[in-house]
């Protein structure tokens, strides 16, 4: 049914086969578990680190194996398949890890990214705060520059790893009064170690429940100067080349989400009977499924379309936020659809398909709303 990719070669196929078996064997055994607790262990962070699953694109010099995007991809796509929403290495190896590969300092990359790569530091980025939204030039967190440092001060929300999290990148503004207000941001390297970095409660989502999601508070949290990410000031300018790679990787892992739930619907719809035969043999059914499997189809030929502008260097802002909006609320407007094949058993937490339903409702909201994501595209559109 599926068009053949060309993005992937036989070593990307050899790569997901082992990321499969160990999805098969460390994750999805414990993973209901884990949705109760509210948390991933850490030990499964090291299991991965261990078998090279972590941060794969962090050059060779700092641990990593120094591959291409696709290897990242490949564990994204088979996480969303066995929808192990729990387990965000996504967010950690190609959302915030590649903030430390861009503008670290080579110091700070013999630092940090070892123990990223390993699954021993733990990655978290903290831009969000409770009253800016997607505004970040008016974020209130502040670093005041002193002899010794800065001193942090404020607090930061749904921050996705925030209680697992060893190492945070931290957005404040260095000046305040500096115009226009985003020129007044920077980004620190803050470990959870340092006095003055408190975690809140754990947030209680209505999906994703297994992965992790928390308040952060710094109260004159001191930071060493060599802690500076990149040039201070420049943090807004970061923020903005890196999340395009961020929205990236949402249209991927939404991608691959739906194309999972289409599957399990087929399968379900063959099997049910209603009037004596399979209602997959109803032309209702038949072509509301036709309808989401061209929309999934489309999606995906987009984004390999994007990633393979990304591998040949460029810096796809427009068309990773077309990928990003197109894709996040196809999934969730056919998640919904194939919910309503599986009748009262769709609204069963022990159905797949009623957990997708409810992890698919942030995808529209975080990285960036859908509404933040026309503006983007419009912006760019010489109107």
């Amino acid at each position: 049914m599926w068009l053949k990719r060309k993005i992937f070669d036989e070593e990307h196929d050899m790569f997901r086969r082992s990321f499969r078996a160990f999805v098969e064997d460390k994750i999805l055994p414990f993973h209901e578990d884990w949705e109760k607790d509210g948390i991933v262990p850490k030990s499964v962070w090291t299991d991965a680190g261990e078998l090279g699953f972590l941060c794969p694109c962090v050059p060779e010099a700092y641990g990593g194996a120094g591959v291409d995007f696709r290897y990242s991809m490949v564990v994204m796509e088979e996480l969303a398949k066995a929808h192990a929403s729990g387990v965000s290495f996504g967010l950690h190896s190609d959302i915030i890890a590649p903030y430390i590969v861009h503008y670290g300092s080579e110091e700070q990359k013999k630092r940090f990214l070892p123990g990223c790569v390993s699954g021993e530091t733990i990655l978290a980025i903290a831009m969000s705060e409770p009253n800016t939204g997607s505004d970040l030039a008016a974020i209130q967190t502040t670093a005041v520059k002193t002899d010794d440092g800065y001193v942090l001060n404020g607090q930061k929300t749904f921050i996705s790893n925030g209680w697992l999290a060893d190492l945070v990148i931290v957005a404040a503004k260095t000046d305040p009064k500096a115009q226009p207000a985003h020129a007044g941001v920077s980004l620190f390297l803050v470990e959870s170690s340092r006095e003055g970095f408190k975690r809140g409660k754990k947030l209680k989502k209505i999906g994703m429940k297994a992965q992790d999601t928390s308040e952060l508070y710094f109260e004159d949290c001191l930071i060493p100067k060599e802690n500076l990410l990149g040039d201070e000031g420049a943090g807004f300018y970061y923020l903005m080349q890196q999340l395009s790679q961020e929205r990236l990787v949402v249209a991927v892992c939404a991608q691959a989400a739906a194309k999972q739930a289409l599957e399990w619907t087929m399968e379900y719809t063959k099997e049910r009977k209603a009037f004596g035969r399979s209602i997959s043999r109803f032309q209702n059914t038949r072509f509301a499924l036709a309808e989401i499997a061209t929309e999934i189809a489309l999606g995906e030929a987009f984004v390999d379309r994007v990633v393979e502008d990304l591998l040949e260097g460029q810096s796809p802002v427009v068309a990773a936020s077309m990928a990003k909006w197109w894709v996040s609320e196809a999934l969730k407007r056919n998640v919904d659809r194939c919910l309503q094949f599986f009748g009262g058993y769709g609204y069963m937490e022990e159905y797949p398909i009623a957990k997708a339903y409810l992890d698919a409702r942030v995808q529209t909201i975080y990285a960036g709303t859908t509404e933040i994501m026309k503006e983007i595209i419009s912006r760019n559109m010489d109107l």
